[in-house]
């Protein structure tokens, strides 16, 4: 995998190191539910799922 492959998934775990920080989790933090579900699971979970897809995107398209 060539550098700047590697510096796209740096830059995403950067991201979701931001993401989960607790100041930015707590923007999300309400006692409305979405779907049956608390609007923070959601974030939680879509943000985990984003960097996942997005990773598995850059290695099999990447990979050398």
């Amino acid at each position: 995998m060539k550098k700047r492959h590697q510096q796209k998934l740096v830059i995403i775990s950067v991201v979701m190191l931001i993401g989960f920080n607790l100041p930015i989790a707590l923007l999300f933090d309400s006692a409305q539910n979405f779907l049956g579900f608390p609007v923070v699971y959601i974030y939680f979970f879509s943000i985990w799922l984003f960097s996942i897809l997005v990773s598995l995107l850059i290695v099999k398209r990447y990979n050398e």
